[in-house]
């Protein structure tokens, strides 16, 4: 019977971000099906050197003939939604009551676990979308047999193991001679692969926000930033254990895995390690620009802060002298009294020195560099 579980408060605006727990005193073994998780698909791939078979099953029951077979066997499961199909999944793979709640319920922390005659290894899988900067993420648990592998997917819409079908299907490398160790190998292989078109969308959003920042810095770019740092940090949640899930398989060995697969399996720790190392440079970056987004703004007021200055200081003395000549003098009193106000040329005179103060303040803020400094940051 599935039990309900409880989720965690969200730390990242991501469905597949929420943290599960169990209720206290809840059996072990219990799993969790989710009320939007889709119906289960069952795909089969089965092989050999000579031969090749892919198609759509009905049941989990179809399976168990060929997990006894000298042929390798994939199955494919791709959705959640059905316990009634899972349960009688791990009846017909005999998989432990704690590898099918791993397994279901969602999302769970990447791990390998040894169970003798089968090894499971979860890991999470990411997928670039198309027409925005963004990621698919999906739990993937492998379960690999002596002459089998089965895979589970959360959903059925977005992988990326079209690339491992397409080899298996037109017999290309060595795919098709070796056992299902390296058919594991080839899917989280697959898996790792799938990080570097992701992160190499984020280069470029980096690289747009960088020149956006210096240029023309809004809030909208700062909300960006922002959202590139979340999004960052959940690839690095979950590229991290995966690394050390592989390495603990390299390290500890399994009857499962040849000697030569684990020779693939550390270029496979290889690429998680370089996955790894870009994750850590895009998030320095994107943590850089936050810093030049302050200071971008910080400038941006200066500036305008520094036009303003120039032009009060340029209006300071004209001010000083209109207020001078616009005050009430009776030059009949006294002939102190403005003796310029009855001048024939006075009016034009009193603006030509208006105009000489003006010029030669420009000019003087001109000769210290304070204009150029401002006409340079509006040419960028």
């Amino acid at each position: 019977m599935a039990r309900k579980l409880h989720r965690l408060p969200k730390i990242l605006n991501k469905p597949h971000d929420d943290e599960f727990y169990h209720q206290p005193g809840t059996i072990p073994g219990t799993i969790f099906i989710d009320a939007d998780a889709p119906p289960p698909i069952i795909f089969l791939i089965d092989y050999n050197q000579t031969n090749f078979t892919r198609e759509q099953i009905a049941t989990p029951e179809e399976c168990a003939p060929y997990l006894d077979s000298e042929s390798i066997s994939w199955v494919d499961v791709q959705g959640l939604g059905s316990q009634d199909i899972l349960q009688r999944l791990g009846n017909v793979f005999e998989l432990h009551p704690l590898v099918l709640e791993d397994i279901v319920n969602v999302p769970e922390r990447p791990k390998t676990e040894d169970y003798e005659d089968q090894l499971l290894f979860i890991s999470r899988m990411v997928v670039a979308k198309e027409r925005t900067c963004g990621f698919y993420s999906e739990q993937v648990s492998l379960i690999l047999g002596k002459n089998y592998l089965l895979t589970v997917q959360e959903e059925p819409e977005h992988d990326c193991f079209e690339g491992v079908r397409s080899r298996i299907e037109k017999n290309k490398g060595i795919i098709r001679k070796q056992g299902a160790d390296y058919l594991a190998y080839a899917v989280l292989d697959a898996i790792i692969d799938g990080f570097f078109p992701v992160l190499e969308l984020y280069g470029e959003r980096i690289e747009e926000l960088e020149e956006e920042v210096i240029v023309r810095p809004t809030p909208q770019t700062l909300q960006s930033i922002y959202q590139i740092r979340r999004e960052l940090l959940q690839l690095r949640r979950a590229i991290w254990p995966q690394r050390d899930a592989i390495n603990a398989l390299i390290r500890d060995g399994s009857d499962l895995i040849s000697e030569e697969v684990r020779i693939y399996l550390r270029d496979c720790y290889d690429h998680t390690v370089q996955v790894m190392d870009m994750v850590e440079t895009y998030r320095e970056l994107a943590s850089g620009l936050m810093d030049v987004y302050l200071s971008a703004v910080s400038n941006k007021m200066n500036e305008i802060m520094k036009v303003l200055t120039i032009v009060s200081t340029i209006f300071i003395p004209l001010t000083f002298v209109a207020g001078i000549y616009g005050m009430n003098f009776n030059t009949e009193k006294s002939p102190y009294n403005m003796p310029e106000l009855n001048w024939y040329w006075g009016y034009p005179l009193c603006w030509a020195v208006m105009l000489a103060i003006a010029f030669s303040l420009l000019f003087f803020f001109w000769r210290r560099g304070w204009l150029q400094n401002s006409l340079v940051i509006k040419r960028n």
